[in-house]
């Protein structure tokens, strides 16, 4: 076996970072056949998927942002105005970003992540399962993956 010295260093280096991820995109499509597929073609690409819900003077009552990817619709952030919550808006925003995702951009499942005191139940309700449970993410905090298969109404 041949020793090799490196230098290790921390930072941020956007750069860096750049080529890391063009380097890891290459050797996944080149690992992957299903990734290979994907090259060159508009599922390749994360489009961004947002949802808003408005006041009648036009404040910010709720929204949904996400991307849809290849088939799969992911909601990073749903969040509702407190004194909105319990009206059905959440429900409303999430079947919207799943209804433009299953027929404007054909995804079949969709997925996210929650913490235990934000909203498990509500998801679960909503017909998404935990695929993954995170304890401890952070400390003393619970965090769950949660994915849902996007049926036609």
């Amino acid at each position: 076996m041949v020793s090799r010295m490196f230098r290790i260093e921390t930072g941020d280096d956007k750069d860096r970072r750049d080529l890391l991820r063009r380097r890891l995109l290459d050797a996944n499509t080149a690992a992957s056949p299903v990734l290979r597929a994907l090259r060159g073609t508009p599922g390749e690409r994360e489009l961004p998927l947002h949802v808003w819900a408005l006041a009648e003077d036009g404040a910010l009552a709720g929204g949904l942002a996400g991307h849809t990817w290849t088939t799969w619709l992911h909601v990073t952030y749903l969040w509702v105005d407190g004194r909105h919550r319990g009206t059905g808006l959440g429900s409303r925003l999430l079947s919207e970003a799943e209804r433009v995702a299953r027929e404007e951009r054909d995804c079949l499942r969709s997925r996210l992540e929650t913490w235990d005191f934000q909203a498990p139940d509500f998801y679960r309700k909503r017909g998404y399962e935990v695929v993954c449970v995170i304890p401890d993410y952070p400390p003393g905090v619970t965090e769950y993956t949660l994915t849902k298969r996007l049926l036609a109404p």
